[in-house]
């Protein structure tokens, strides 16, 4: 599955419909999501990232856990800074 497909699939007028299940999926939409805050910058605030989430998905938290926890995004210890992780 690629980034064509999952647009196709899980999002419907820009937003997000559901997180993917199939590990594949998701980390296709991690990359994407990665991709698209990438062309923003490449380092932000936990609130600028919770704004481009927000724009694709209501539970912004979970997808802002999800793309540090699978290393799309990296954060210094205090949550403050966010910075985008070399592509996988």
């Amino acid at each position: 599955m690629n980034a064509q497909d999952i647009h196709e699939k899980f999002f419907r007028d820009g937003k997000l419909l559901v997180i993917p299940k199939k590990l594949k999926s998701k980390q296709v939409l991690f990359a994407y999501l990665q991709e698209e805050l990438a062309k923003k910058g490449s380092t932000f605030t936990e609130k600028e990232v919770n704004a481009f989430l927000a724009e694709v998905y209501d539970d912004y938290a979970i997808l802002r856990r999800y793309l540090v926890d699978y290393g799309y995004l990296s954060r210094d210890q205090y949550g403050l800074e966010y910075r985008i992780e070399e592509k996988r």
